[in-house]
C-alpha cells in the first residue's frame, strides 16, 4: 500500500534559491527532451492516404524512448557544467516525466484512453522535482538531508506510521511556500474488516442542492467555498489584469490570487476529509454512484460541479475505507433518481422536480422543509439496494485481488 505524506519545509535564503535555480534547469531539460520527441514523431509519421509522391525524406534516425534519452544525461553535464549541481537521479526523473507525458499521449494510459498533447512548460508551471530513492535515515528528527541540497528543517506535524518505508521524496513549490511530498508504502496488505454488518450499508446520492443525501434520510449541505469567494477573487483577478506584464506589481498580484485559490481548495479538501471520516465511522460499507464527473464538468452545470468536488471527494472516501478495512462499493448510476425506491417502477421526472411520488405504489418522499432533496433520498435508497443486492463477499473478494495486484506493481 501507498500513501502520501506532506511536510511545510523551512528553508534559507541560499537552499531557497538553489531549488528555485534547478527547476528553472529542469524545466529546460523537459522541454529539450519532449521537443526531440515531438521531432522524431513529426518527420516519421506518415499515413498512407496522405504520403505525397514527391516530398522531402528526413534523416532516419532511432527513436528516442527512456533508455537513449537517459543516455544523453552524462553528454549533458559535459556541455552544460551547471547540470552537475544537480542530483543525477533527479535528472533521470525527468526523462521518466517526458516518457510517461508522451505515452499517454501516443499508447494511452492502462485503460486505453489517450490524453492531450503534452505541451512545453513555462518556468512558473514546472515546480517540483522528485528524488527516486530516499535512505531509511535520511529524515532524523524534524531534519531531512536532501543529497546536494544540505539539511533542510521540516514541519512534522504528524509522525510517519510505524511500519512505512520512505520511498521517494518530492519537493514541491506553492504559493505559499516549499513543501515535502513523502511516498510512503507499506507491504502488509490491510485486511478487510471480517464481520462487516450486513445493515450498516448506506447509500448516498452526491447532488448540488445538498453535498449529499443519505438513504437514512441524512443530508450534508453544500459548502460552495468557491462561489463564497468570488468575489475577493474577481477583485484580485481585477488587480492583476490591470498590472503591467513583467512586472514587479503584477508577481504581487498574482501570489495574492494563488493564495486565495489554494484557500478554497485547502477548506475543500478539509470538508471532503471530515465528511468521508463521518460517514466511514458510522457505517459499514458505503454506497455511491460511478459518476462520469468529466463528462459532468463539460456541461452548464460545471462550475457548481467543479465547486462541490465529488470526484475528488470520493477519491478520499475510497482511500480511506481501504485503510480501514472497509468497502466503499460504486454502483451503476442509470436512473437512480427515476425509479421508485418501493416497487422499481420507473417514475420520470424533469430536474427542477425535488420531490419523488410514485403514481403506481403511492410511496412519496415529499417533506415539507423546502428545498431539501426528496428525489435525492430516493435516489439514495436505490443506490443502497443496488449494492445491497451484490455479494458482499463478493465485493470483498474483488477488492482484496485489486490491493493484491497493486501491491504487486510496486
Amino acid at each position: 500500500m501507498r500513501i502520501a505524506y506532506q511536510y511545510r519545509l523551512k528553508l534559507t535564503k541560499e537552499q531557497r534559491a538553489k531549488i528555485d535555480h534547478w527547476l528553472s534547469m529542469l524545466c529546460s531539460q523537459y522541454n529539450y527532451l519532449l521537443a526531440d520527441r515531438f521531432n522524431w514523431y513529426e518527420n516519421n509519421r506518415c499515413p498512407v492516404n496522405a504520403c505525397p509522391l514527391v516530398c522531402h525524406l528526413p534523416q532516419l534516425r532511432n527513436n528516442p524512448d527512456y533508455y537513449s534519452q537517459k543516455k544523453t544525461l552524462p553528454n549533458l553535464k559535459k556541455t552544460h557544467p551547471w547540470y552537475k549541481d544537480i542530483h543525477s537521479q533527479v535528472l533521470q526523473d525527468v526523462v521518466k516525466r517526458v516518457k510517461l507525458a508522451f505515452d499517454r499521449f501516443i499508447k494511452g494510459d492502462s485503460n486505453g484512453k489517450r490524453s492531450g498533447k503534452p505541451r512545453l512548460k513555462k518556468q512558473h508551471r514546472y515546480r517540483t522535482f522528485t528524488y527516486p530513492q530516499m535512505k531509511e535515515w535520511c529524515l532524523e528528527g524534524n531534519v531531512i538531508n536532501l543529497p546536494k541540497i544540505g539539511k533542510v528543517k521540516v514541519v512534522l506535524h504528524r509522525p510517519i506510521p510505524d511500519g512505512f518505508k520512505i520511498k521517494t521524496a518530492s519537493v514541491t513549490k506553492k504559493c505559499d511556500g516549499y513543501y515535502l511530498i513523502f511516498s510512503l508504502e507499506d507491504k502488509t496488505i490491510p485486511e478487510i474488516k471480517p464481520d462487516i454488518n450486513p445493515d450498516l450499508i448506506v447509500g448516498i446520492d452526491v447532488g448540488l442542492k445538498e453535498f449529499l443525501t443519505t438513504s437514512d434520510g441524512e443530508s450534508v449541505e453544500i459548502p460552495q467555498y468557491y462561489r463564497k469567494a468570488q468575489k475577493r477573487l474577481r477583485v484580485i483577478q481585477k488587480r492583476v489584469s490591470r498590472r503591467k506584464k513583467g512586472g514587479s506589481n503584477r508577481l504581487k498580484a498574482i501570489k495574492q490570487l494563488g493564495l486565495q485559490h489554494k484557500k478554497v481548495a485547502d477548506k475543500r479538501k478539509d470538508f471532503h476529509f471530515k465528511t468521508a471520516n463521518y460517514l466511514l465511522s458510522k457505517y459499514d460499507v458505503v454506497a455511491h454512484e460511478k459518476l462520469n464527473v468529466k463528462g459532468l464538468s463539460r456541461s452548464r452545470l460545471a462550475k457548481s460541479v467543479l465547486d462541490a468536488g465529488w470526484s475528488s471527494f470520493l477519491t478520499i472516501l475510497t482511500s480511506k475505507a481501504e485503510n480501514a478495512g472497509l468497502l466503499a462499493v460504486p454502483v451503476s448510476p442509470k436512473n437512480t433518481s427515476q425509479n421508485c425506491s418501493n416497487c422499481g417502477k420507473k417514475v420520470p421526472k424533469k430536474l427542477h422536480v425535488r420531490w419523488h411520488d410514485c403514481p403506481h405504489c403511492g410511496c412519496s418522499l415529499v417533506r415539507v422543509a423546502w428545498p431539501t432533496a426528496n428525489r435525492d433520498h430516493n435516489a439514495a435508497i436505490n443506490i443502497k439496494n443496488r449494492a445491497a443486492g451484490q455479494s458482499v463477499l463478493k465485493a470483498q473478494r474483488l477488492l482484496r485481488d485489486a490491493r493484491i495486484g497493486a501491491c504487486c506493481l510496486h
